[in-house]
């Protein structure tokens, strides 16, 4: 059983949140998932590349470019989501009651 006391808080949600969509797959890399974040930005520059080979030539330039920004807002979620799992399980395991094996029934 890991001590709660020395293991180390994830990182913060929100920062992972922010830095995903400031830059895309660095809120994985902040969780420490480089090659996830890698392999949203491979598919988001291929998808956006597609798209733009199958997008009409007088569509937008979202348009033009939309699987791209559908794997960025994959990817973001993705980040995001990662991070509030593993903050809501430190939540847990370092809660008052620490990570107790009751079904969690008063």
């Amino acid at each position: 059983m890991i001590d709660p006391a020395t293991q180390t808080p994830p990182s913060n949600p929100y920062l992972v949140l922010a830095s995903a969509i400031v830059l895309p797959g660095s809120g994985h890399v902040m969780l420490g998932l480089p090659a996830r974040g890698l392999q949203f930005l491979f598919f988001m520059v291929i998808l956006a590349w597609v798209t733009t080979k199958v997008a009409p030539a007088d569509a937008s330039f979202i348009g033009r470019h939309a699987g791209g920004f559908l794997i960025y807002a994959l990817s973001i979620l993705d980040a995001y989501r990662i991070a509030r799992v593993r903050h809501a399980i430190w939540v847990h395991r370092t809660g008052p009651d620490g990570d107790s094996t009751g079904s969690g029934a008063k």
